[in-house]
């Protein structure tokens, strides 16, 4: 369907891009309220409806909250109010009410994900929690919690599978998607381990099939989403085995409407992602095959371990000339495990997929933990672009090449990222990446410019924000001004005052605006889901053609290391473009297609069937 722009007329500027001496960003903490606001696990999403991007900050862990005047607080859920301040509704809201209340104090779940699991027309609330966890209220599990709204939540189902009350939760990360594309969401949830009577055991990662009134049913064995037990060499080195999570992600990357699942690996475990077979109704495992799994650098002889052992055994195979140690050795290689490739692969965080070189095709930035004395055959946080072949596959040019590079203190320097975000800060049209460096001494925020179709440029901090340790990211246009602000965290793990970018004294949140994307020409799509699609639109896939460029983006339910979720309402820069072309590709069972032609400078609500309607700010 096509239709035509809206009578409304807006302003058309001249763009902007970023260019280096001006700084795009300032900080705004305490003007917008949020002062004491402290945490890692940031998500920014509308609760109530009103248009603007609300705020939920979490604190790594699954302790409770304890809401008592002088009690530790972990959860911050901050109502944006008209885009000039956040107000706590965090025990208002009812997100952390207990199955078994206890006075003051507030459920645990460091995980979220939100989608609009009933279709009712507000998100709903999934929090995930670590449930081997002995310090977890007694009774209490994961949850769907959902909206009255308003911005109130309240417990789903007692009998629901989502709780999984008498087996074992240790969610990492979740995301609302639609795998059967029948307009009611699923959720996937990836798993990580815990610590049991006989070592680590693993869980598998679990699909729920939405039955559209807030309860959910097992898809996991029926879609094919099955892995193995650790313990064969050969089961990890193919991806075969449970996941390891530390994050999840749901998008469609070979194009064909069907979602993948995805699930990023901590501890040298292959990543894994699960491709849709385009029947709606299985999975076929190609973490490894497609590139997503692990890089493909084997090199074991940099491990300052292997080293080690090599110094003391000359005769065992490939040691001969393997170069001396810099560490002080200990007994911490296993010569026959260790040059596996599953363990020559990466402490893997979060996954963003975002179509970053305008190809049409949606390419993943990854995040890495790696510790230098591990060599170059741990993975580094790195871009992987998408060949746009029906089978997925990824290529991962080295990031020297494509200006993804970072500075080194010293030789023995950890690069600790988990967190990151894809956005465009400047509008010209062109994806910018943040990389949230933390943990480890000498890392702080990075931001990318993208200078050129896959060429980007390191912005110096003068031009942005210096914020060491920048654990967790919420991005959106909380103003509502044109452009996208960011609010990042802050780790305090590893803290070295000696060493530089230390940590501060708190975890508090910072609230940074675009101070200049606002100039600039811009375009902002609100999606609401018809008949066969979910209400919140959740896997749409938008087009928007301007000025000689195609720009590709998803409406996302969640992904991430432990819960990272971004505003619905998608954004576009457009450079000096002042119109576009749009097209919406509807995550219904006909792939319905609609086609608009609007004027930059406004946000529209676009409602399935429906002409635009273009928002006032």
């Amino acid at each position: 369907m096509d239709v035509g722009s809206p009578d409304a007329a807006s302003a058309c500027l001249s763009g902007t891009r970023y260019e280096s001496g001006h700084s795009w960003f300032r900080e705004h903490t305490s003007e917008r309220g949020l002062t004491g606001v402290s945490g890692t696990r940031l998500s920014a999403v509308d609760i109530d409806g009103d248009g603007y991007a609300d705020l939920l900050v979490r604190a790594g862990g699954n302790g409770a909250d304890d809401f008592s005047p002088e009690g530790v607080r972990r959860t911050w859920l901050m109502r944006n109010i008209a885009g000039a301040s956040f107000e706590d509704i965090t025990v208002l809201s009812g997100m952390r009410a207990l199955r078994n209340p206890l006075p003051e104090v507030g459920r645990p779940g460091e995980v979220v994900a939100f989608g609009d699991v009933d279709n009712d027309g507000d998100l709903d609330l999934y929090t995930g929690l670590n449930s081997s966890d002995p310090m977890i209220p007694a009774g209490e599990t994961s949850e769907l919690l959902l909206n009255d709204g308003s911005g109130r939540f309240t417990l789903g189902p007692i009998d629901s599978i989502v709780r999984n009350v008498g087996g074992t939760d240790v969610v990492a990360g979740a995301s609302f998607t639609d795998v059967d594309r029948d307009g009611l969401l699923d959720l996937f949830i990836a798993h990580n381990g815990y610590e049991g009577a006989r070592g680590t055991v693993n869980l598998p990662d679990r699909l729920l099939l939405g039955n559209g009134d807030g309860s959910f049913r097992d898809g996991t064995v029926a879609f094919g989403l099955m892995t193995r037990e650790w313990g064969l060499v050969s089961d990890q080195n193919q991806g075969l085995s449970h996941s390891r999570a530390w994050s999840a992600a749901a998008c469609d990357l070979n194009g064909d409407g069907w979602p993948e699942l995805l699930a990023g690996s901590y501890g040298r475990a292959p990543n894994l992602l699960w491709q849709a077979d385009g029947s709606g109704t299985s999975y076929i495992n190609r973490g490894v095959a497609s590139g997503y799994g692990r890089d493909d650098d084997y090199d074991w002889t940099e491990n300052q371990f292997a080293r080690c052992y090599c110094r003391s055994n000359r005769t065992a195979e490939g040691c001969a000339s393997v170069p001396a140690p810099l560490i002080s050795c200990s007994n911490n290689w296993n010569h026959t495990t260790d040059r596996e490739p599953f363990r020559l692969g990466g402490n893997s965080g979060t996954a963003v997929c975002a179509d970053l070189d305008n190809d049409g095709a949606l390419d993943l930035v990854t995040t890495e933990i790696t510790h230098w004395w591990a060599g170059r055959g741990a993975d580094l946080s790195s871009i992987l672009f998408n060949t746009g072949e029906v089978d997925v596959r990824f290529e991962r040019p080295s990031n020297d090449s494509i200006g993804l590079t970072r500075f080194r203190g010293s030789v023995s320097w950890d690069q600790g990222d988990m967190t990151a975000a894809v956005f465009d800060f400047d509008n010209d049209g062109w994806p910018d990446v943040y990389l949230g460096a933390s943990d480890y001494a000498g890392n702080r925020g990075l931001l990318y410019h993208q200078v050129s179709a896959g060429q980007f440029e390191s912005l110096p901090t003068d031009d942005f924000f210096e914020h060491n340790r920048s654990h967790g990211i919420a991005v959106a246009d909380f103003d509502r001004d044109g452009d996208l602000d960011v609010i990042v965290g802050h780790s305090r793990s590893r803290c070295d005052a000696t060493q530089p970018n230390d940590c501060y004294p708190t975890r508090q949140v910072r609230y940074f605006e675009n101070t200049k994307g606002q100039d600039g020409n811009w375009i902002q799509v609100q999606l609401v889901g018809g008949a066969g699609t979910n209400r919140a639109a959740i896997g749409a896939r938008v087009r928007v053609t301007a000025g000689g460029v195609t720009q590709t983006q998803e409406v996302g339910g969640g992904h991430g290391h432990y819960g990272i979720q971004h505003d619905l309402a998608l954004h576009f820069g457009l450079g000096a473009a002042c119109e576009v072309q749009l097209e919406v590709r509807w995550p219904d069972g006909a792939l319905s297609t609609e086609r608009f032609h609007l004027e930059a400078g406004r946000r529209y609500r676009i409602t399935q069937g429906e002409a635009p309607v273009a928002l006032d700010r």
